[in-house]
């Protein structure tokens, strides 16, 4: 996974652009600034973004390319980022975070819901996840997303991979998506905002 991602973040253009995502925006913008984690972050558009809103932001990924577009982008914004390269299972923190933002991160299967409940003890009680992700009615489109029906989400699966969450908003919806080069048209996602209980 990591050779796949280095290679799509090789190319000058961002893969799926510089803005931040619209959902993560529009739940973050809510929210007074505090402390963001951003695990899978690759190019840096939601940290960048975050940032620039007063967030103390933390992110990682598993591609050192993502990180090199991630810091570039910062540099361009004139705004300061904490980001690690390393996988979700290694990410350790003594930070307690206010959000943690999951835009599009697909796990693989045999770790996923593994590593969504190793994130949530690094969200402080009352803290929030804001989560974006293709449902399982995404197979098919070519709008982005795994090709693997397994590495998609269900309503069911969200609720028991994050177990320890109360639901704000949680719901399977189409959208049109406009994110770089390869998430682009008609998708089927699955949005939820969480709360640490």
């Amino acid at each position: 996974m990591k050779d796949f991602w280095n290679e799509r973040y090789a190319n000058e253009e961002f893969a799926y652009g510089t803005e931040p995502n619209v959902f993560f925006k529009q739940q973050l913008d809510k929210l007074k600034p505090g402390k963001l984690l951003l695990p899978a972050e690759g190019e840096g558009r939601n940290a960048v973004y975050a940032a620039a809103q007063g967030w103390e932001v933390t992110a990682f990924d598993m591609s050192v390319k993502g990180k090199d577009k991630a810091l570039q982008l910062a540099k361009l914004k004139g705004v300061d980022i904490t980001y690690e390269v390393i996988g979700v299972e290694e990410f350790k923190s003594d930070e307690k975070f206010d959000v943690i933002g999951l835009s599009f991160v697909h796990f693989p299967v045999e770790i996923r819901k593994k590593a969504h409940q190793h994130l949530l003890q690094f969200l402080k009680v009352g803290g929030e996840v804001i989560f974006e992700g293709f449902a399982k009615a995404q197979l098919g489109n070519a709008s982005g997303g795994p090709k693997n029906a397994a590495m998609l989400f269900s309503i069911e699966e969200i609720k028991e991979e994050f177990s320890l969450l109360e639901f704000k908003i949680l719901e399977e919806k189409t959208i049109d998506l406009s994110e770089g080069d390869y998430h682009k048209g008609k998708a089927e996602v699955i949005q939820f905002v969480g709360v640490s209980k």
